[in-house]
């Protein structure tokens, strides 16, 4: 007898079948959410804030990477081989794998995107904007703003972006 169905025989003599059958459906749980975390398995978690760069190591003898979610983070190689950079672009987690030659896995690592640090939301009602403070508090864009407030912005940075090319001389105000 294992010690698995050791184990599993005295819980089943322990517990009434009630509390039997709702331990075994958070073990379920527990298990299922843990299989594929790469954290879990011991792999390294990289946080990186959204819209920030960060860079990271690879391993020798890397060929091939691939991320798993291209729309959460992004990654660039840089011409040395032993170093990427990973941008944040999108809320969330995906993985990075990082193979030799033959297809080997060398590394794999969970990427983890993160809220930047030192911004301040404005909630009206269901309406969101967000400031970037430091020290002064400007308006930047960021995932989960209105639609009006973005393309306010948005507009903003576009025609400041537009002057600064063109050479031309900001609009004065009347």
């Amino acid at each position: 007898m294992t010690i698995v169905s050791r184990f599993s025989s005295a819980l089943r003599k322990s517990l009434p079948p009630r509390q039997l059958a709702a331990f075994v459906a958070i073990a379920i749980g527990l298990a299922w959410t843990g299989m594929g975390s790469q954290a879990a398995q011991g792999g390294s978690v990289v946080e990186v804030q959204l819209d920030q760069a960060r860079t990271v190591s690879l391993p020798d003898n890397v060929k091939t990477l691939i991320i798993g979610n291209p729309v959460i983070a992004d990654i660039t190689t840089i011409k040395n081989g032993s170093t990427i950079i990973i941008t944040g672009k999108g809320y969330g987690e995906t993985n990075l794998i990082a193979m030799d030659a033959q297809g080997k896995v060398l590394a794999e690592s969970t990427i983890r995107v993160i809220a930047t640090r030192g911004k301040m939301l404005v909630q009206r009602g269901m309406e969101r904007e967000t400031y970037v403070c430091s020290p002064y508090c400007q308006p930047t864009l960021s995932l989960g703003d209105s639609p009006k407030y973005t393309g306010d912005v948005a507009a903003q940075i576009g025609t400041r972006n537009g002057l600064s090319v063109s050479g031309a001389a900001p609009i004065a105000s009347k």
